[in-house]
Formats: C-alpha cells, sequence, structure tokens
C-alpha cells in the first residue's frame, strides 16, 4: 500500500475493513526475487550444456506466470494475435498493439530476459525501417531483444539492428508471417532437393549467427536437422517443433496451458486445461448468481460501523414519516 506509506498501520487495517482496496501491493508471499537473466547468463547456461527455456507472455497476468516458474526467457510473440485477440493469423498485429503488450508483460516479468517479436511489416522494406521499429521497442515497450523471421534475406538488418548494441534473435525454419508463401503451416528442411532444403536451412543459420544474432529460433523442422544446426553453430538454438537436440526450447504459452482451443499444434505439449476449467468456474458463478447463493453478506459484504446500521434505520423511518 504504498499509497499510503505515511498512514499508521492501525489505519491501515481500518481502510483495508471498509473498503474494496485489495491491501498491500508487495511481492506475493513465497515468492523469491529472482535474480536477472542477462545475455551472459544466457551465454553461460548454453557453455555448459543447461536447456534454456522460454515461453511466450501477453499481459500482465501471463507474464506473472512466467516470472513465477522460473522460466528463463519470455517472448511476447506476435503469436498473441492469434492466441490472445482471436486472429487467424499473425500479420494483423501492429508493431503499437505489440508495444502495449510488452509493457503489460513487462509489469509482471522482471527476471526472464525479454524478447520482442518485430511484427510484420515493420522490418521488411529494410534495415532502416528494422532499426526504427526495433529502438522502439527498446525505448516504448521495455523489452531487451528483437526477434525477427528470416535467413540470408535478413543479414544486412540484423547487422544494422546490432550495430547500435540492440540484440536480436533469429528465427528460421517454418516461419509465420510468410505462412502464405510457404503454402500454409508446413514443416520445413524434410529433404535435400526441394524448395526450403535442410540445406538452406544450414546456410541461412549461420548467415544470422554471423550477422549477429546471439540464438536463433528453430521452428518445426526435422529433429535430426535441428540436431546438426544446434552442433554446427556457436550460439544457442531455441527449438519449437525440432525435437530435444536443440539448447533449449519455446511454446506459445496460451497452447502449453490449454487456453487456445482452435487448434493444437502437434509439436505442443498440453501441460492444463485452462479451458475446461476456467468456463466450469464461470458456469459455477453463473449458478450461484442464479440461485442467489453468491455474494455471501457476512463472507463478500462490508458492513455499517457499530451502532450506525440501527441510525441508518431509524432515519429511514424518519424520512417516510415526512
Amino acid at each position: 500500500m504504498t499509497r499510503f506509506k505515511n498512514v499508521p498501520n492501525e489505519i491501515l487495517f481500518q481502510l483495508q475493513k471498509y473498503s474494496s482496496y485489495p491491501g498491500f501491493d508487495s511481492q506475493p508471499a513465497g515468492l523469491k526475487a529472482r535474480k536477472k537473466v542477462t545475455l551472459q547468463t544466457l551465454r553461460n547456461m548454453y557453455k555448459s550444456n543447461e536447456p534454456i527455456t522460454m515461453i511466450t507472455a501477453h499481459d500482465y497476468p501471463s507474464g506473472l506466470f512466467v516470472e513465477r516458474a522460473g522460466i528463463d526467457m519470455c517472448l511476447v510473440g506476435d503469436s498473441l494475435a492469434m492466441v490472445a485477440l482471436g486472429y487467424e493469423n499473425t500479420n494483423k498485429i501492429t508493431l503499437d498493439m505489440m508495444i502495449h503488450h510488452c509493457n503489460a508483460v513487462a509489469r509482471g516479468c522482471k527476471a526472464p530476459f525479454l524478447v520482442g517479436d518485430l511484427p510484420f511489416g515493420t522490418y521488411e522494406r529494410g534495415p532502416d525501417q528494422a532499426l526504427v521499429s526495433s529502438i522502439r521497442y527498446i525505448q516504448e515497450g521495455q523489452v531487451e531483444a528483437v526477434k525477427l523471421e528470416g535467413g540470408v534475406e535478413m543479414v544486412e538488418t540484423i547487422r544494422k539492428i546490432t550495430s547500435v548494441g540492440i540484440p536480436v534473435l533469429g528465427h528460421i525454419g517454418l516461419t509465420p508471417q510468410r505462412q502464405s508463401s510457404l503454402s500454409g503451416y508446413r514443416v520445413q528442411g524434410k529433404s535435400l532437393d526441394k524448395v526450403d532444403t535442410a540445406k538452406d536451412l544450414l546456410i541461412d543459420a549461420e548467415a544470422v549467427q554471423e550477422a549477429g544474432c546471439f540464438a536463433i529460433v528453430l521452428e518445426a523442422i526435422p529433429s535430426i536437422v535441428a540436431k546438426v544446426l544446434t552442433e554446427t553453430l556457436n550460439i544457442p538454438t531455441i527449438g519449437i517443433g525440432a525435437g530435444v537436440g536443440c539448447s533449449g526450447q519455446v511454446l506459445v504459452q496460451n497452447d502449453a496451458i490449454g487456453v487456445f482451443d482452435k487448434f493444437l499444434p502437434k509439436f505442443c505439449k498440453q501441460y492444463a486445461k485452462v479451458n475446461n476449467v476456467t468456463v466450469a468456474a464461470l458456469e459455477e458463478y453463473k449458478n450461484d448468481v442464479k440461485s442467489k447463493n453468491f455474494p455471501n453478506n457476512d463472507t463478500h459484504g462490508y458492513q455499517m460501523s457499530e451502532g450506525e446500521e440501527k441510525k441508518f434505520r431509524e432515519w429511514l423511518i424518519q424520512k417516510s414519516i415526512q
């Protein structure tokens, strides 16, 4: 209750008793402050072969979940366009919208290394546009790094962004922003002879590493290809549908905890069914209201000060007489 920091404790407790104010805004009980994850932390984990954990978040509660779970990296991914905003693909979201969500996540997610996804249309025009977008992300969105999709064609863009000290997380394989040109969300690198081959993935991975990426997301590629890429590169690989041979793993939080219900990617393990639990809870709330079991005046309500109810009733009688 920092807004009342100069008010004696006994007064504060009275305020809580007769107010809807939730109480003290101190750190939640049992939650110890975590040491901040930095790029050096991630490098050390990579060198010691400790798997790196990353998951997405899109608002304050989901960011707080990442914080409390002890996750290493948090990605505010453009996937939130689908799993949080209901769009059919990721290309509808704008930089302004992403910055809004990044700020919300940052208020809950303090220790993990925070990365913001550059949305479609904010970096493809060239390095200069990408730099302007990235600077806005750092200044306005409170992120510590940006992520962009693409391989060889993004080398100059990555160099431009990293030249001013902004870390870049690469992303190759299945690149959702380009899903139309890929004929949908299809596994990449399944052969050596066709378009988007395993050879192309290796060329792309080495190119973005050389351009300055601190790590690379490998999405929807065969496990053996991802393992070879990981062994070839000198930076961490973060897999999503790329097998256990990567340096770390990332999932979309709403997929992993069972909130998003339109489809579940094959590569996602669902650790909870929050959608079912939430609907059941809201149905119970509806039934309690209809049956007048909620609210309970003693448990959920507020009482007048001692003696004031009697005065109030007497005043009502006098008012009715008049």
